[in-house]
């Protein structure tokens, strides 16, 4: 028998425990921005996660929630749409970088750093100029909510 035609490494896990391994795997690497694991698990994480970083430039609906299929929380997909993609911009690939770090004392298995390759702490968030309007609209309800509150009267 041949292994022609089959793709990826199998982990020794079934395809639904593989699928949860990799959403976990991108998950941890969002939110955290930087993972650390196994050398062939980090080849296999780069090309999905890439491809989640290509749909969240997009930004629209239906990408959101093609990410948000594929990632176990909603506060990562979010973060990586509202947060993380406007900072990747200028790239068009080549967002993630694997470096080695070292051997595995238990089973002498090559470990890798999976981090992306822009500082995502210096860049700009372009979500910033919204967030300064949420403040000024929060003030312009509250002063509407208590206009309300004393048109009540209270009968015993």
């Amino acid at each position: 028998m041949h292994r022609h035609g089959y793709i990826g490494r199998k982990f020794g896990r079934e395809r639904d425990q593989r699928a949860a391994l990799f959403a976990s795997l991108a998950e941890a690497l969002i939110l955290h921005t930087s993972i650390e694991t196994t050398e062939s698990k980090a080849k296999e994480i780069v090309p999905y996660v890439e491809q989640l970083i290509t749909k969240a430039k997009i930004g629209d609906l239906h990408n959101r929630r093609q990410i948000i299929a594929q990632l176990q929380t909603l506060d990562a997909a979010h973060k990586l749409v509202d947060e993380i993609a406007p900072k990747l911009r200028s790239r068009n690939s080549g967002h993630l970088r694997i470096e080695r770090t070292g051997i595995r004392r238990g089973d002498n298995c090559q470990m890798a750093r999976v981090s992306f390759v822009d500082d995502l702490k210096e860049a700009p968030v372009a979500v910033a100029a919204s967030a300064a309007k949420a403040p000024a609209t929060a003030a312009a309800k509250k002063p509407a909510a208590a206009k309300k509150a004393p048109a009540k009267k209270e009968t015993k």
